[in-house]
């Protein structure tokens, strides 16, 4: 009877462990998993898909080779999260870059660390590369334009209803006039309900 009970017992444990295992499945990139309710990938997505489409579509680009007969360069500044989240906006100011760089009639610079990792690696050149291969000070391509921006968010609740209100904007401002030329927007609300 002690031995069927162990054995009952272990069988129990058993089937108690591989009921709490976890399971993970690959699924496809562009599949809309929505868990929390909480910003995710897939508002991401939606949001540089709004911003490209706004901010290539409007007539800043055209005003300025009309007038200079050159293309804008652009530089990123930054994207202030003052939500109450924690919120990558790298996740779609990266897709905002690739879409400005693809479209062609926009030219890209680094900006914040990543430009400053460039000016070092250029500073390590010019005591440690050979003579013809040192890159110069002094030729950087200066932006005429800085894409700047914050992420805002709006939650309310009442007992177990959530409503989740997310709004993303982006301005273009001309480098040496200050002129705003270009303001966009995304708003994403979720209703969660537990």
């Amino acid at each position: 009877m002690k031995h069927s009970f162990r054995l009952f017992v272990f069988a129990l444990a058993v089937v108690s462990f591989a009921s709490c295992s976890r399971q993970v499945t690959r699924v496809s990139p562009d599949q809309q998993i929505d868990l929390s309710g909480r910003w995710n990938d897939t508002d991401s997505k939606l949001a540089a898909e709004a911003l490209i489409d706004q901010v290539l579509n409007q007539g800043w680009i055209s005003d300025y080779q009309k007038e200079f007969n050159k293309k804008p360069v652009v530089t990123v500044g930054l994207i202030m999260n003052k939500s109450s989240e924690h919120i990558d906006a790298d996740t779609y100011i990266k897709d905002i870059e690739k879409a400005i760089l693809n479209d062609g009639r926009v030219r890209l610079v680094q900006a914040g660390a990543k430009r400053e990792e460039l000016r070092q690696e250029r500073a390590d050149q010019q005591d440690f590369a050979s003579k013809e291969t040192i890159k110069k000070w002094g030729r950087e391509l200066g932006a005429d334009f800085i894409l700047q921006g914050d992420i805002t968010s709006i939650i309310d609740s009442y007992k177990k209803e959530k409503v989740r209100y997310y709004q993303l904007n982006l301005e273009l401002t001309n480098l040496e006039t200050n002129e705003l030329v270009w303001i966009g927007d995304k708003k994403i609300k979720k209703y969660v309900n537990r």
